[in-house]
């Protein structure tokens, strides 16, 4: 069974995010959507929420499994025994940053593969920076997020 973990923050997760996954799965049996946590970083939405929101996503697909966690990607996929990454890319700029990031992670684990997806165009201007911004200022950001009604109860209450 191929076993992929698709690591980030998610603050929120979007629907950019979803379709990545849902691409993910045509190569892996299994993706782990992995939320992490930084203590550097002020969130929006807390971890269990952030969770929740996915989970919520991804409730009737059992080849997705979402974990938390903090700390190093590497080390998460050593207890997972999951040696595939799975990273969006929108921008050159992207690209820069995740090489890098994939290269330091296989000096660390030389198991480790990363897989670069790009995103798809309709979701290439899709950030959970912009989508934040939007829900902040309470604009209307239900085009940007995953259609699960169920979502709407864990960002608005």
């Amino acid at each position: 069974m191929k076993k992929a973990v698709f690591p980030g923050s998610f603050d929120p997760f979007t629907v950019g995010h979803e379709a990545l996954v849902h691409r993910a799965l045509k190569l892996f049996d299994e993706v782990t959507v992995a939320v992490g946590f930084n203590s550097e970083k002020r969130y929006m939405f807390d971890i269990e929420r952030r969770v929740q929101i996915i989970g919520a996503t991804f409730a009737d697909n059992p080849s997705v499994k979402v974990v938390q966690y903090s700390g190093l990607t590497v080390d998460l996929c050593r207890s997972l025994n999951v040696y595939f990454l799975i990273r969006g890319l929108r921008t050159a700029s992207d690209f820069e940053f995740e090489r890098a990031v994939g290269q330091i992670n296989k000096q660390m684990e030389p198991e480790i593969e990363t897989v670069f997806m790009l995103v798809a165009p309709e979701h290439s201007a899709v950030s959970s920076s912009v989508v934040r911004d939007i829900l902040i200022n309470r604009g209307d950001a239900s085009m940007f997020l995953p259609a699960n009604p169920e979502i709407k109860q864990y960002l608005y209450d």
